[in-house]
């Protein structure tokens, strides 16, 4: 009996370590926003490269604020990414930025649109490229509907705020909750996470 009983202990132990195991496989919520905005996404556009004021980086203004916002949230990302702009100075960029501002031309973006049927609220950044995000966003926002969501722009800039990006995001999802917005300069945004904190914060409220 007593060999059945220590048999029956050590099996027991097992289990108790492999569901164990499993919880650690899980997704842990640290911060007091995740379980607030579970079911998020940030979609976003960001330039490396050539900026103002920063110069030349590795990783752009805009997905540094990106990150901050999924640590602080949960919320999974989806990038906007095109090769167009890849390898540009600064001012070739801007000019041609404006030409496919004035144009209203739609660059194409990689891969496919995100699946946002899971998700209540969608957070969409990137930087003011002639007072509004740039235009491949806009293609994307073509592609998408946000019928019933909580949106929430944000950008990065070197002077622009939020420029007409909350109002242009408003006329491209006309049936969604899209709220007031944040702006961040771009020089700010490596020292900027206890902003970006409050901002999040300010959500809850």
């Amino acid at each position: 009996m007593k060999v059945r009983t220590l048999i029956l202990i050590f099996l027991a132990m097992l289990a108790t370590i492999g569901c164990n195991g499993q919880v650690k496989n899980q997704p842990v919520k640290t911060n007091s926003n995740q379980s607030v905005m579970s079911r998020s996404i940030v979609i976003f556009f960001s330039h490396a490269g050539d900026n103002y004021s920063v110069g030349n980086i590795e990783v752009g203004n805009t997905k540094i604020v990106a990150d901050y916002i999924s640590e602080m949230t949960g919320a999974v990302q989806y990038e906007i990414v095109t090769h167009k702009y890849d390898g540009m100075a600064y001012t070739p960029l801007i000019n041609l930025a404006k030409e496919e501002a004035n144009k209203g031309e739609l660059p194409p973006y990689e891969g496919q649109a995100p699946d946002l049927s899971s998700f209540d609220t969608v957070f969409i950044g990137g930087p003011v490229w002639w007072g509004t995000y740039p235009q491949v966003m806009f293609t994307l926002f073509r592609d998408i509907t946000l019928d019933g969501k909580t949106v929430i722009p944000f950008t990065t800039h070197e002077g622009s705020g939020l420029a007409s990006c909350v109002s242009d995001v408003k006329q491209a999802f006309p049936k969604a909750n899209v709220q007031g917005g944040f702006a961040i300069a771009g020089h700010d945004v490596r020292t900027g996470r206890a902003k970006v904190q409050r901002w999040i914060e300010g959500l809850k409220k």
